[in-house]
């Protein structure tokens, strides 16, 4: 009756001329975030599940998302992609969400902690690199030379998973670095590199593989002593809980891991 009633509102003239076929039409396909609840929750095929994932899974969780909705025809993957430990915060404050991916075990446990999600499993692993511009300017060959006072060096914020992971390498390394930034994720520190703000960062390897060129990336030893583990979990009070579990298996399978060990991130 609502929909019949809506209709009539907006097109009187229709309305009155098909009064007798008011009941056999169907609505319009949602195009937005609400319309498709409120088509889902009317009975229609269109439902939306929202995926809190940390920023350097932009790329691989963007395709998988795609490769999602081909596969439940009706269904938006919606995305935020940002600082796991913002993202964590947003969570524990009733953000709406159904699945969390985070870049570290630290930023995942503030989620169940909260009782929020529980039985997180790790999916990858991602490694740092001294990310540099591509024609490293300041001639940048390893972790040392990040030291020099003359190097202008971007960090992720140590709160933030990529920044505990670097002042791990470094303390492994015995290096105390001075950075002219922090910055509050990884994709927000690689682009002062690709801007040619700084002459160096330290990021993930597979942040460096998805500049496309824009940046080259440095491997050092310390950073096998940094390594991140990423865990997802499908959130207890999730809107959408059985398209956010559903998710997750596509993360977890053959096809999801496939997809992100060619992005370059490492299996668990």
């Amino acid at each position: 009756m609502f929909r019949r009633l809506s209709r009539w509102a907006i097109a009187v003239p229709v309305a009155l001329a098909l009064a007798g076929l008011a009941g056999c039409g169907s609505g319009a396909p949602a195009t937005s975030g609400t319309s498709a609840s409120a088509s889902a929750s009317a009975g229609g095929g269109a439902k939306e599940v929202t995926v809190f994932a940390a920023a350097s899974l932009t790329g691989t969780f963007t395709e998988l998302g795609k490769t999602f909705e081909a596969a439940h025809p009706g269904t938006t993957v919606k995305f935020n992609f940002g600082s796991s430990a913002t993202l964590a915060q947003q969570i524990t404050q009733g953000a709406p969400a159904d699945v969390f991916a985070a870049a570290s075990p630290a930023t995942m446990k503030t989620v169940t902690d909260a009782s929020l999600a529980s039985a997180p499993t790790t999916f990858v692993r991602n490694k740092l690199q001294i990310a540099v511009p591509a024609d490293n300017p300041a001639k940048v060959d390893d972790l040392k030379d990040l030291t020099d006072p003359k190097v202008k060096v971007a960090l992720c914020a140590e709160q933030v998973p990529c920044g505990a992971a670097a002042v791990k390498a470094l303390d492994a390394a015995g290096l105390k670095v001075k950075p002219v930034t922090l910055e509050q994720d990884v994709k927000a520190t690689l682009t002062k590199v690709e801007l040619g703000e700084v002459d160096a960062a330290l990021v993930y390897k597979t942040d460096v593989i998805a500049s496309a060129g824009k940046v080259q990336g440095i491997t050092f030893p310390e950073a096998d002593k940094a390594i991140n583990d990423y865990p997802i979990a499908t959130l207890t009070k999730a809107p959408a809980g059985d398209l956010a579990k559903q998710f997750v298996d596509l993360v977890l399978s053959p096809q999801g891991k496939d997809v992100l060990t060619k992005a370059g991130f490492e299996g668990p």
